[in-house]
């Protein structure tokens, strides 16, 4: 990660951090507040990597997980000087920023992901199929597709969430803001409304 061109270029304002051990996380952050380069990068090293896997748990994907965690440190870098010990750890604080970082990140996805014919389009019969098979998913894309454009906005969203995208219905509660019993009976209600609408009544169970 790159640091800020504040951080790469402003003198040191402290004396340099003793070397002979460790620096706890609350002297690198006071540091940091002090436009300390050392520390900044010392605490760029020590919770970048927790940064990243915790945005690569949230999103599932790499380059989105990537551009996270260094974004989380960017802002733990800018408001160093406003951290309070007495509301928590720095880990917790790091990995709150991180957390709701990758949040946005996946609801700025959502729009896109979440597209009726994306769903359906990526839901398609592999290519090495039969020509039967092949003709057969054209009718059931058309026909999943008119199902899914039936379904109320927040159940169509819930359904290709957890569908295509395999998310849980955890992810889908914080990608949507909301609780996760809703979020269970959205997945629930979507998924029963295609099922009654996509399968003849006598083949239901």
């Amino acid at each position: 990660m790159s640091l800020p061109a504040r951080a790469r270029t402003h003198s040191f304002r402290l004396t340099r951090l003793d070397s002979s051990s460790a620096p706890t996380d609350e002297a690198l952050v006071a540091a940091m507040a002090a436009d300390d380069q050392e520390a900044t990068v010392m605490f760029v090293r020590r919770y970048q990597r927790r940064a990243y896997g915790l945005a690569a748990t949230v999103v599932h994907d790499r380059t989105v997980a990537e551009d996270v965690a260094q974004e989380a440190m960017v802002r733990a870098w800018r408001h160093a000087s406003i951290f309070d010990t007495r509301r928590g750890s720095v880990e917790r604080w790091v990995l709150t920023i991180t957390r709701n970082l990758a949040i946005d990140a996946l609801r700025k996805q959502r729009t896109i992901a979440t597209d009726p014919s994306v769903f359906v389009d990526h839901a398609s019969v592999a290519s090495d199929s039969t020509l039967e098979e092949r003709v057969e998913h054209g009718d059931r894309r058309a026909a999943t597709l008119a199902a899914l454009r039936t379904l109320p906005d927040e159940q169509r969203r819930a359904v290709v969430l957890s569908s295509l995208h395999g998310r849980t219905a955890l992810e889908v509660a914080e990608i949507e803001n909301i609780p996760l019993g809703t979020s269970k009976t959205r997945i629930r209600n979507g998924l029963k409304r295609l099922r009654d609408q996509l399968e003849p009544e006598g083949e239901r169970p």
